[in-house]
């Protein structure tokens, strides 16, 4: 079976990990046949009840499972990690700017950045999940000096999940019918969920998602409202957070780091900008379609951009440019 693969996950004793760690634990992310070892990293107010999800873990009997270390140090939780799951963040409370919630993350992911660089493996794959998860991320990366910036990456899955299953809804496929469909930009609701590149497999024959619908301004305006909105209107039902959908597209994002993505087929991901053809500014981090091979991403380059497209990518890059700019000056203060 090997040596086993050392993963962190932070936030370990909030809603996503509850769902994320137990699909972990039990292989569905690194396969069944390999070992783990699974640190959790949480706030030291949270450690009694990390204890509770350690016992948990226990009693899933799970034979891949070698070894849990729960946590609240840093030089504990980082040293010698192959994969960090950075899902803690200081979540945005009532009447809090997003300037307030950016001043609170650059903190800790400038704390986490260091102590990756300090003390885990150079070969580190390193996913933030935790709001603002593309400037916390870019944060965590400046942070991490010794580590090469494209091992960092963020999680935009989940919106490429939703969009993929609100295609599927509307045409009474499975989800698994519709491929390559892309998130450009910031996790947030000025990302920009395009179909444009996007097929679907109706009856047997692969088509392009805009001649399968025949509905452009659905397309163009509630289906894009839907996706960039969908968080929010979990909330609003649930009066808590997506966790259930965030873990398991938390486990596709890192599935695919690990083993690859299909043939044919590329993924949303939040990565560095650096040397994109696609017109967004170097030094952001920003979510593109990639292939990954190798545990390495490449860009999916060549797609052409319509006007409608263009417009839709230049201001969620926009908005990404404005809140690094607000991170790094809080960086050099932090």
């Amino acid at each position: 079976q090997g040596e086993p693969v050392r993963v962190l996950v932070t936030g370990a004793a909030g809603q996503i990990a509850y769902s994320l760690l137990y699909s972990i634990a039990k292989g569905d992310v690194f396969g069944k046949d390999q070992p783990l070892v699974l640190v959790l990293l949480d706030i030291t107010p949270m450690m009694t009840v990390l204890e509770g999800v350690v016992m948990e873990l226990q009693d899933c009997a799970l034979p891949l499972l070698r070894e849990v270390i729960p946590t609240d140090k840093e030089e504990v939780a980082f040293k010698d990690l192959d994969i960090a799951i950075l899902v803690g963040s200081m979540p945005r409370r009532e009447g809090m700017e997003r300037k307030d919630l950016l001043k609170a993350n650059v903190k800790i992911f400038k704390s986490q950045g260091a102590a990756l660089d300090k003390y885990a493996k150079k070969t580190v794959k390193v996913v933030v999940v935790g709001n603002p998860a593309n400037t916390n991320c870019l944060i965590a990366s400046k942070s991490a000096p010794s580590i090469p910036k494209e091992n960092f990456s963020c999680l935009t899955r989940l919106d490429h999940n939703r969009a993929k299953s609100q295609i599927a809804l509307k045409l009474g496929v499975t989800s698994n019918d519709v491929k390559n469909v892309i998130i450009w930009g910031n996790h947030s609701s000025t990302q920009y969920p395009d179909v444009n590149h996007a097929k679907v497999n109706v009856k047997g024959k692969e088509v392009g998602v805009y001649e399968a619908i025949k509905d452009d301004s659905w397309l163009k305006g509630d289906f894009i409202l839907t996706v960039q909105q969908r968080g929010a209107a979990v909330i609003k039902a649930r009066k808590l957070s997506s966790a259930m959908s965030a873990a398991k597209a938390i486990c596709d994002h890192v599935r695919d780091i690990w083993f690859g993505t299909p043939a044919g087929e590329f993924v949303s991901m939040g990565v560095i900008s650096d040397g994109n053809s696609y017109g967004v500014p170097e030094d952001l981090l920003y979510s593109f379609p990639v292939v990954i091979k190798d545990k390495t991403w490449k860009f999916v380059e060549g797609l052409p951009i319509n006007d409608f497209s263009r417009e839709k990518m230049d201001l969620t890059a926009k908005e990404l440019t404005e809140e690094k700019e607000t991170a790094v000056e809080f960086l050099s203060s932090a």
